[in-house]
C-alpha cells in the first residue's frame, strides 16, 4: 500500500511538472519613446503631453496580469530633472519593470551622464533575464556613441567605429545613433550560446533598429550584429523604438518590430501588450500602435 501511494505521488508530481512546462503562456507590456520634457511642442513632438499619455498607459497595463513591462528607450527627451516627473508614474506599474537605454536618456549635462543608468534603476547598461524558457537580451545601443560613451576607452572605440564605417556611406551613420562595443558583442555571443545549450528562445530589446537595410535609425554596426545572430535559430524577435513611425519586417525568421513613439501625437497614444504562446506572439496595440500576430517558427 505504501509503495502504491509513493508511486501515485510521483505520477502526480511528474504530471504537474509537465503541465508547468507546457503551460508557458505569459503577457508583457511594451512602451517606446515616452520622451518627456517640460518643453514646448515642436515638429509634431508633444513633450508635455507625454505625462498624461504615460499615466493612461500605466493605468491600462495595471488592469492586466503582466509578467513585466519594458520601456524601449528615450524615457526622457533632455534634462536630468525630467526623470523626477516620469519615474513616479513608471513606478506605479504593478508588474516587474525593465528599461532600455535610449540616446535621449543621455541628453543631460556631461557630469550627470554616468548617473543615468542608476537613476533608471539599472545595475548594468546591457543585461539579460529569463522568463518561461525565454532569454530576453537587453542591448545598449549607446555603448559606443557621441552621447552615451562615458569612459575614455569607449570614446576611443566610438571614434574608431565611426571612422571605419564612413567608407560604407550608410545613412545610419548619424551622431544621434550609436553602436555595440566589441565587449558587448562578445557578451551577446556568450548569452546566445547559453540559450542554445539550454534550449531557450531568445528575444532582443534595443532602442535602435537593426533589421532593414538603409534605415537611417539603425545601429551603426547592425550588419555585424545580424551576422552574429544569423547562426542561432533560437533567436525569434528584435523589438525596438527610436523610429517613431514604427516599422516591421521578418528577416531570416526573426521578427524585427519597431514600436511607434508615444510622444508624437497630441491626442493619441502608442503602447502595446505582447502575449507569448507556444508558437506565436500576439501584439495588442493601443492608440497608434497596430495589433499583429507573429508566428514563432
Amino acid at each position: 500500500m505504501k509503495k502504491i501511494l509513493i508511486f501515485t505521488l510521483l505520477l502526480i508530481a511528474c504530471k504537474s511538472n509537465t503541465e508547468t512546462s507546457i503551460s508557458s503562456d505569459f503577457e508583457i507590456g511594451i512602451i517606446a519613446d515616452c520622451q518627456y520634457c517640460n518643453c514646448d511642442s515642436q515638429n509634431n513632438r508633444f513633450y508635455r503631453q507625454s505625462t498624461n499619455k504615460f499615466k493612461s498607459a500605466v493605468e491600462k497595463l495595471n488592469t492586466k496580469k503582466l509578467d513585466y513591462t519594458i520601456h524601449l528607450g528615450d524615457f526622457i527627451d533632455r534634462d536630468f530633472e525630467s526623470f523626477d516627473t516620469v519615474l513616479p508614474i513608471w513606478n506605479s506599474l504593478k508588474s516587474e519593470k525593465f528599461h532600455v537605454l535610449g540616446n535621449h536618456d543621455f541628453s543631460v549635462s556631461d557630469y550627470l551622464k554616468s548617473l543615468v543608468p542608476k537613476k533608471m534603476g539599472l545595475k548594468n547598461r546591457y543585461y539579460s533575464f529569463i522568463k518561461n524558457n525565454w532569454r530576453f537580451i537587453v542591448l545598449d545601443g549607446n555603448d559606443l556613441s557621441y552621447h552615451g560613451a562615458i569612459t575614455n576607452t569607449k570614446k576611443k572605440e566610438t571614434d574608431s567605429l565611426f571612422n571605419l564605417l564612413k567608407n560604407e556611406d550608410e545613412p545610419n551613420l548619424q551622431t544621434w545613433n550609436g553602436g555595440l562595443s566589441s565587449d558587448q558583442l562578445l557578451w551577446v555571443k556568450e548569452e546566445l550560446n547559453q540559450a542554445k545549450n539550454k534550449n531557450e528562445y531568445v528575444g532582443f530589446y534595443c532602442h535602435f533598429p537593426a533589421g532593414r537595410n538603409g534605415d537611417s535609425h539603425n545601429l551603426w554596426n547592425y550588419k555585424q550584429f545580424l551576422q552574429l545572430i544569423d547562426g542561432y535559430a533560437n533567436v525569434k524577435f528584435y523589438f525596438n523604438g527610436h523610429n517613431h513611425n514604427g516599422d516591421y519586417l521578418e528577416k531570416n525568421n526573426v521578427h524585427h518590430l519597431t514600436f511607434k513613439g508615444m510622444l508624437d501625437t497630441e491626442n493619441t497614444s502608442a503602447f502595446a501588450t505582447a502575449k507569448f504562446t507556444k508558437d506565436s506572439i500576439f501584439i495588442k496595440g493601443y492608440g497608434r500602435e497596430p495589433s499583429r500576430g507573429l508566428k514563432i517558427n
